[in-house]
C-alpha cells in the first residue's frame, strides 16, 4: 500500500466535527458544498470542539484504490467480488474499502484519509466502521436496534429488518425521546451501560436526539397477536445480540473482544423477548 495516500491531498479548507457517543471525528474537505451536506446530514451532532480523530476527504467521480487493491488481494484468496466491503489492519493501519470508497486510518495518530464519491452514504459507512473499531476495543458497540429514553431510562429494541424497530419507534409516546430507529450506540457507564443518540436514521428518516441515558433493558422484537414480555436464556440472549452488533473487521483479536463484550453486556443488562401488536399500548408494558 502506498503511504502517499495520506499525503497527496492539498490543504483542506473546510472542517466539520461530528460527535457521536462522545467520540468526535473531524472531517476535512476542500468542498464547501460537501461540508454543508455534512452539516445537514448530521444535524445536531456537529460539534464545535477539537477531535483526536481526523479524516481528509478527497471527492472523486471514480474511486480507485491506491497501490495494490484490497479487491485484487482478496479475489486471489477468497474469490470475493468487487462490491464487497473489506476492513482489515495492516501494519497497525486500518484499511476500509468498498466500490464507492477507500479509506485509511492510523489509530496511533488518529489521522486518516477517505477517497470517495461525492455522496453521503460512503461517509456514513466509514464513520460507522471507525466507531465500531473504537468501541470494540472497550467492549462497547453499535447495534442494529432502535432506542429511546423514557422516564430517565433508555430502552433498546433489537431485530433484523422487519422485526419492528421502526414500528415501535413510531408508536413511542410523546414523553419518550427517540435516540434512533436503526443503529444504537452503546457505551459502558460504571457497572452498567448507557445508550446514546445517533444520526443514523432508518425508515423514519429522522435523526435521533443527541443525548444519552442509563440503559435499563434490551428488548428482542417480535410482532405478534398480543403484547407480552418473556425471559430469554443467557445463551440465546448472547447469540441474538451478536447477530445485531455491527462489526466489519477481519481481525480475530477484535472479534474475540466483541464476543467478550456481548457476554459482559448480557450479564449486566436484562435481555427480554418483546412480542407486540402495532398499537401504542405496548409502551405501557415497556416502561
Amino acid at each position: 500500500m502506498s503511504a502517499s495516500f495520506l499525503l497527496d491531498l492539498p490543504a483542506a479548507l473546510e472542517t466539520r466535527v461530528v460527535e457521536i457517543g462522545g467520540v468526535a471525528i473531524a472531517l476535512r474537505t476542500e468542498s464547501l458544498a460537501f461540508a454543508r451536506m455534512v452539516e445537514e446530514r448530521y444535524a445536531g451532532f456537529v460539534a464545535g470542539g477539537g477531535s483526536g480523530i481526523g479524516f481528509d476527504i478527497e471527492l472523486r467521480d471514480t474511486v480507485e484504490s491506491p497501490g495494490e487493491s484490497l479487491e485484487e488481494k482478496d479475489a486471489e484468496s477468497e474469490g470475493l467480488v468487487e462490491d464487497d466491503l473489506h476492513v482489515r489492519c495492516e501494519g497497525g493501519v486500518w484499511w476500509m474499502q468498498r466500490g464507492d470508497f477507500v479509506a485509511q486510518w492510523d489509530p496511533s495518530s488518529g489521522l486518516g484519509r477517505i477517497r470517495q464519491a461525492a455522496n453521503p452514504y460512503s461517509l456514513d459507512s466509514v464513520i460507522r466502521i471507525v466507531h465500531s473499531l473504537v468501541l470494540a476495543e472497550q467492549g462497547e458497540f453499535l447495534v442494529h436496534a432502535a432506542s429511546a429514553i423514557r422516564n430517565g431510562s433508555a430502552f433498546l429494541f433489537a431485530g433484523v429488518s422487519g422485526a419492528g424497530k421502526t414500528t415501535i419507534s413510531r408508536l413511542a409516546p410523546a414523553d419518550a425521546t427517540l435516540l434512533t430507529d436503526e443503529i444504537s450506540y452503546v457505551r459502558k457507564n460504571g457497572a452498567g451501560y448507557e445508550a446514546h443518540g445517533t444520526p443514523f436514521a432508518g425508515e423514519l428518516a429522522r435523526v435521533g436526539a443527541h443525548c444519552s441515558a442509563p440503559l435499563r433493558v434490551l428488548y428482542l422484537l417480535r410482532q405478534g397477536l398480543e403484547n407480552r414480555i418473556e425471559e430469554v436464556p443467557r445463551g440465546t440472549a448472547i447469540q441474538a445480540l451478536l447477530r445485531n452488533i455491527l462489526f466489519f473487521a477481519q481481525d480475530p483479536k477484535l472479534v474475540e473482544r466483541v464476543f467478550a463484550g456481548a457476554c459482559e453486556f448480557v450479564d449486566r443488562v436484562p435481555v427480554r423477548q418483546l412480542t407486540f401488536r402495532p398499537e401504542a399500548a405496548v409502551w405501557d408494558l415497556i416502561g
